[in-house]
């Protein structure tokens, strides 16, 4: 069932962004009078799962959902269409246009890509508000798994005061400058110390088989009991919070295996909380030190025990409209220095980069409206932003093109633009294929 609601909202957000975009292509094409004699969903390479001709225009859905295209009449794409390029234009073809609408032409896509992703954000903002966790009320620090973090000189416990020059303030602020991080200020122990990332630390993490780099330190809340295993006959409770095991504080959950290490196949007395009173029970530990119980509980829930907290803001919708065009040119900022990183061989950080599986493994395996529409938007800034790469068969190579025509005025030949459109569609093959072969090598080596 899992996989079917992490599917389900995969292809909804890609079917979403691929319409759009064809259809900021498709739009300005007929406001210009262009012919558009196909607009599709997915390719059709062969055949086609449906397709329906409506005017002069074919509508359909492909078999690969790899992308979708709008094919516009005189204009050089990936059809590779040489036998109507060899005619002499025709006042409908994109060719026979002004070079201004061919820009607005090839811009449509990206621009509705971006619209999109700030239309979301507003109106997150005004539906859902923001609720994040205040820096400065996480008393005991972050708790820190990942080995190769704790080589780097970080250890559960630290508490991050600032990343670079960035100073802390919520706990989403450690993902929004981690990525860039070169200089980490800590608080050890009352000191405070900086730890300097060596400069291929994003290639070292994305290929270390380990996951995870600051998450909150969190107590022992029962979400449930396993009922094939050793206390399912246990009067515990969901929401059962332990606070000490045989009289060791049992603060957070990550400190119970080092408290339970030196009672394998004992019995201990655990004290937990039970609606604000303290209660006791006897529990078993199996030979693996294991208590066979699953611990929970949401962030209110945590709150709630006093561990940190909430901040939680409404907004009205004229505010809204200013912190969602901010989130948006955060996002852009923050995934244009995303590329800058994968472009930078030192840096390890193409490592990480991901292919359909990747972006298929961040949807969540529960239905939520807020966290799908939070992952459209960015891969609507990511879509548009990457198809304003320079790139011969991108749309932003496209642009390039015409940019130096209305510069120049001097159109670049036809023979030239096939030989360009062929070099920037390996590329793509490449990009694909890297993209995706990083996916599969994770998955058989991680």
């Amino acid at each position: 069932m899992e996989f079917v609601i992490k599917i389900s909202q995969f292809l909804l957000s890609l079917s979403l962004l691929i319409v759009l975009h064809e259809l900021g292509h498709f739009i300005p094409a007929k406001l210009f009078k262009t012919r558009v004699e196909k607009f599709y969903l997915f390719f059709d390479i062969k055949y086609s799962l449906f397709k329906k001709k409506i005017g002069e225009t074919v509508y359909g859905i492909g078999w690969l959902p790899l992308g979708g295209y709008v094919k516009i009449s005189g204009m050089i794409d990936e059809s590779m269409d040489k036998e109507q390029m060899a005619e002499e234009p025709k006042p409908w073809e994109f060719r026979s246009k002004p070079s201004w609408q061919r820009l607005i032409i090839m811009l449509g896509g990206v621009t509705v890509n971006f619209i999109l992703a700030a239309i979301i954000y507003i109106f997150m903002a005004y539906g859902y508000g923001e609720s994040d966790i205040a820096a400065n009320s996480i008393k005991d620090g972050y708790l820190v798994e990942n080995s190769l973090l704790k080589e780097f000189g970080l250890q559960t416990g630290d508490n991050v005061l600032a990343i670079n020059n960035n100073k802390i303030v919520n706990y989403s602020d450690l993902k929004k400058y981690f990525i860039e991080a070169q200089v980490i200020t800590i608080e050890r122990d009352g000191v405070e110390q900086k730890i300097t990332l060596p400069e291929d630390f994003l290639g070292r993490l994305s290929s270390s088989k380990e996951r995870g780099f600051f998450e909150l330190r969190t107590p022992f809340i029962i979400a449930k009991v396993v009922d094939t295993l050793i206390n399912k006959d246990v009067d515990l409770k969901k929401g059962d919070a332990f606070v000490s095991i045989n009289g060791k504080e049992l603060k957070y959950f990550d400190q119970l295996g080092n408290i339970v290490e030196d009672f394998k196949g004992e019995t201990v007395n655990a004290e937990l909380l039970r609606d604000g009173k303290k209660i006791t029970r006897s529990l078993k530990v199996d030979s693996n030190g294991k208590l066979g119980i699953i611990s929970g509980g949401t962030y209110s829930d945590i709150e709630k025990l006093g561990y940190y907290n909430i901040v939680e803001k409404q907004y009205t919708f004229g505010e809204s409209i200013g912190v969602g065009l901010t989130r948006f040119k955060d996002q852009i900022s923050s995934y244009w220095m995303q590329l800058k990183l994968i472009f930078t061989p030192s840096t390890g950080a193409y490592k990480g980069v991901g292919g359909f599986k990747a972006i298929f493994d961040i949807f969540p395996d529960t239905w939520s409206w807020q966290s799908f529409w939070s992952i459209t938007a960015f891969l609507s800034i990511m879509l548009g932003v990457l198809n304003l790469l320079p790139i011969p068969a991108l749309d932003g190579g496209h642009v390039m093109f015409l940019l130096y025509e209305m510069v120049s005025g001097r159109k670049p030949g036809d023979k030239f633009m096939e030989y360009a459109q062929m070099v920037g569609f390996f590329i793509l093959i490449a990009l694909v294929l890297f993209a995706n072969g990083n996916d599969i090598f994770k998955a058989i080596f991680n």
